[in-house]
């Protein structure tokens, strides 16, 4: 099934140059007065070498039809990622698999894990997940209506580029493709 580039999503499987490669991370680019690309980070799941390579915005990638199972995460213990299925079975995925998809992971969010030829190779995010923030610094009350942001940490390290009127222990909905603070929760 070929989408554009700019559907690519971290935790995604795609064919590229007749291998399956997991993608990593995904940046839209927008450089001066050139044309924009995506920037994308692949893993090749047969060889594991990782690598960065570039697409026009609409070119067409083969995304792989692989088995997705609804899994709920529970928790990482160091480099290993804990999730479990409706079954009550529960499989295990590593950091190297994950990429920077581990970012997103809250305990209790229900994900896609996709698995290939009985193996899981990798996850499929929700479009946004609910954080709290916690650090940050004070909020401004009348800072309502300016596009200043501050940095905030989340709960699992990710910082993302708030409003200054976003407190510690408030909760943001985040953007998965792109890491951005969307709003409030």
């Amino acid at each position: 099934m070929s989408i554009p580039a700019t559907q690519m999503r971290p935790g995604m499987v795609i064919k590229y140059k007749d291998d399956l490669h997991l993608v990593f991370s995904v940046e839209h680019r927008t450089p001066g007065n050139l044309r924009a690309f995506i920037q994308a980070k692949l893993r090749n799941i047969r060889t594991g070498s990782m690598f960065t390579e570039r697409f026009r915005s609409p070119d067409p990638i083969d995304k792989v039809m692989v088995d997705e199972v609804k899994m709920e995460y529970l928790y990482n213990d160091g480099d290993e990622y804990y999730f479990m299925d409706e079954a009550f079975e529960q499989t295990m995925l590593t950091r190297e698999t994950l990429g920077d998809a581990v970012e997103y992971l809250t305990p209790n969010l229900s994900i896609h894990v996709s698995f290939h030829d009985g193996k899981a190779v990798g996850i499929e995010l929700p479009t946004a997940v609910i954080m709290t923030v916690m650090e940050t610094e004070p909020g401004i009350r009348s800072a309502t209506a300016s596009s200043v942001t501050k940095p905030a940490k989340t709960e699992t390290g990710l910082v993302v580029q708030v409003p200054a009127f976003i407190n510690e222990g408030e909760k943001i909905r985040v953007d998965t493709s792109e890491g951005a603070y969307m709003s409030r929760a």
